[in-house]
């Protein structure tokens, strides 16, 4: 295997495990936002900010989706 292969499967490897925390992380927030927004005192502000961090979230999934599995143009 050469250096490079290596790298190769290196970098692919910390994508897959940071795509792994990205997406438990997403389906946390998306677990406490549905929870906050069902209190009976809404923290609006908080409740922004995670939606935030959420769809922040979302995007680098979808970045790291596309370095894992890049479009193949037919």
């Amino acid at each position: 295997m050469s250096k490079d292969n290596f790298d190769d499967d290196d970098i692919k490897q910390q994508l897959q495990k940071r795509l792994e925390q990205l997406t438990l992380e997403h389906r946390d927030l998306d677990e406490v936002i549905s929870e906050l927004a069902e209190a009976p005192i809404i923290d609006a502000l908080k409740l922004q900010r995670l939606k935030k961090r959420k769809l922040g979230i979302k995007d680098e999934i979808r970045i790291i989706n596309q370095k894992l599995l890049p479009d193949i143009i037919a």
